[in-house]
């Protein structure tokens, strides 16, 4: 069957159509640049929808006394140090001028009853800065972002899978894909590429992400277009996924169901927060919970499906149905569980991509000229743990500026370079897939990367583990070499799963090869040999295929900000 393949032109190209990639191409369109953004899944369907508690944002609506100076603080101490300050500064400075955005975009968020926006406390926020839309925020986010683009026009293909960016002598000129349904071929040129399809939390077998959701995309197309990646071993478990059923395994329980006054009990019905954080119990931040939850598993006191019950039977039914509808809803559809009669059985899940694609704190550009990353799939802003809430946030203020700065690259270029070979080298990528009729199944190695690092890189590690690890990554590598792609009448998705593996493969080995090299316990990574933190890895780890592991240095945290780095207490408070 003859290949069509459909050509198309842009000034700057999105990768990604949730939160962040909608923002920027927002930003885009409003400066009357012209703008593509093309994503795998639907818009309206983007992982933006699935977060539930909040976005953060120093308004000082109900605490007068909070400042974004104060935001900045708190994240860079949560962060273990790791976080960029200069990129915390730039997120926090500009964190109301994103909910003016979305406000001005036609959001409703709660609001007092003197038309305040409502703002609750989250884990290890020193005041009240978490905007919020009931317990469904990030859908409520996505679905104003998709109304604005869809006013301002912006085309947005959906359903299409790229494969390969485009680059000639250092410098990004477009990107190769193909439709999931059809197997159209797209060659789209651009004279920027703006890369927001998220993380790599997919490559663990209980994960908040669905299916084809943060299989390392961004991380993959980044690093063989000539990007670097930084803290990939820096992975946030979420305290809350849900056991069963196994095909919904990780999907999340909002933390609001602590913030409002949750219990976590043990199988034998001690509440075990005590033991690990007695000031601020289920209150404590998402690394403290995690490891809490999964040290009572593993030392014989979980639930008989390995988890830990998480209770709100107590609270009040109005409580539960007002604040935490979507909970109430989703435990009713999935496990036929009444909260308000019965606790939930939960335990850690990958959540969260803490690293990404290295770039530059002021206009998120990479080691490639005209390439950017913004959302998960870059970093610098939540270094070894990131406070609930601040990742909305993240995806607006970045998204926003480099629009901006991707608006601006574009303009200065007065001619862009472009290489016939290096298109012919990504049809040829997808040609070779599509012939491989090897005896490797491309799903269940996919299977096996995720039993890999659930085994090795999850919540707890070691060096012996994580050695196991790259062994085995390095097996599955060898099989990937045989692996069988069939399309078939349903469409695209085993070319789909295909690239994911490719990129699932990289993914691993830059988080194995990372926290091997990072011997300490800081954060969400926790090292079993090497328990304590070392002052001397208080640097960011960079990775690429070629030049492995190197540590770069993190700059001093401004005065005005580390003098109000002090203990944060949340006793009493409702936390995310």
């Amino acid at each position: 069957m003859a290949v069509t393949e459909q050509r198309l032109s842009t000034m700057v190209l999105v990768i990604g159509t949730g939160g962040a990639g909608l923002r920027a191409a927002i930003e885009l369109a409003e400066a009357g640049v012209d703008v593509l953004a093309v994503g795998k899944r639907p818009k309206d369907d983007a992982h933006t929808a699935l977060a539930a508690g909040g976005i953060n944002a120093a308004l000082a609506t109900m605490d007068p006394e909070d400042s974004w100076q104060q935001h900045a603080a708190d994240t860079l101490k949560e962060s273990y140090l790791l976080a960029d300050p200069r990129t915390v500064e730039i997120v926090t400075q500009g964190a109301a001028r994103g909910i003016d955005d979305l406000e001005r975009y036609g959001m409703a968020f709660a609001r007092e009853e003197d038309g305040r926006i409502s703002q609750r406390f989250f884990g290890a926020h020193k005041f009240r800065r978490t905007a919020f839309a009931g317990d469904y925020t990030g859908l409520e986010i996505q679905r104003t972002l998709v109304r604005r683009a869809q006013q301002l026009d912006i085309p947005v293909l959906d359903g299409v899978y790229i494969t390969r960016l485009l680059v000639h002598d250092g410098a990004v000129f477009g990107a190769y894909g193909f439709d999931l349904t059809s197997g159209r071929r797209y060659l789209i040129h651009a004279d920027a590429v703006i890369l927001a399809a998220g993380g790599h939390t997919r490559i663990w077998r209980r994960t908040s992400s669905r299916r084809d959701e943060n299989t390392g995309d961004s991380f993959r197309l980044a690093v063989e277009a000539g990007a670097r990646l930084r803290d990939a071993e820096l992975v946030q478990f979420h305290p809350s996924g849900i056991i069963e059923p196994e095909n919904a395994a990780g999907t999340l329980v909002s933390e609001a169901a602590r913030g409002e006054g949750g219990i976590l009990r043990n199988a034998l019905g001690e509440r075990f927060m005590s033991r690990y954080d007695p000031e601020r119990m289920e209150l404590s931040t998402r690394d403290r919970v995690a490891l809490a939850s999964y040290t009572e598993i593993k030392e014989g006191r979980g639930t008989p499906n390995g988890g830990v019950w998480l209770d709100v039977s107590h609270l009040p039914r109005q409580t539960i149905m007002t604040r935490l509808p979507r909970v109430y809803q989703t435990l009713l559809d999935l496990q036929m569980l009444d909260i308000t009669r019965e606790p939930i059985e939960i335990a850690p899940t990958a959540h969260y991509s803490m690293g990404g694609v290295w770039v530059r704190p002021e206009d998120h550009g990479t080691d490639v000229r005209g390439l950017y990353a913004i959302g998960e799939a870059s970093s610098g802003l939540h270094g070894a743990n990131r406070l609930g809430g601040n990742s909305l946030i993240e995806l607006l203020v970045f998204g926003r500026l480099t629009g901006r700065a991707a608006a601006a690259y574009s303009e200065s270029l007065t001619a862009q370079p472009r290489s016939a070979s290096a298109i012919a080298e990504a049809r040829a990528e997808v040609d070779d897939l599509l012939a491989a009729d090897g005896r490797e199944n491309v799903r269940a190695l996919q299977r096996a990367i995720r039993n890999t690092m659930t085994e090795h890189a999850g919540v707890v590690r070691d060096e012996e583990g994580l050695r196991a690890g790259l062994a085995e990554l390095a097996a599955i590598e060898k099989r990937m070499e045989d692996v069988g792609v069939h399309p078939d009448i349903a469409g695209y998705q085993d070319l789909a799963h295909a690239f994911d593996l490719k990129s699932a493969a990289l993914a691993a080995r830059a988080t194995l090869e990372s926290a091997l090299e990072r011997r300490e316990t800081r954060g969400c990574h926790n090292r079993s040999d090497f328990p304590a933190q070392d002052p001397a890895l208080r640097v960011n780890l960079v990775w690429s295929p070629s030049g492995g592991v190197t540590r770069e240095s993190i700059p001093d945290v401004p005065e005005e900000i580390a003098a109000l780095m002090q203990e944060i207490s949340t006793e009493g408070k409702l936390a995310e």
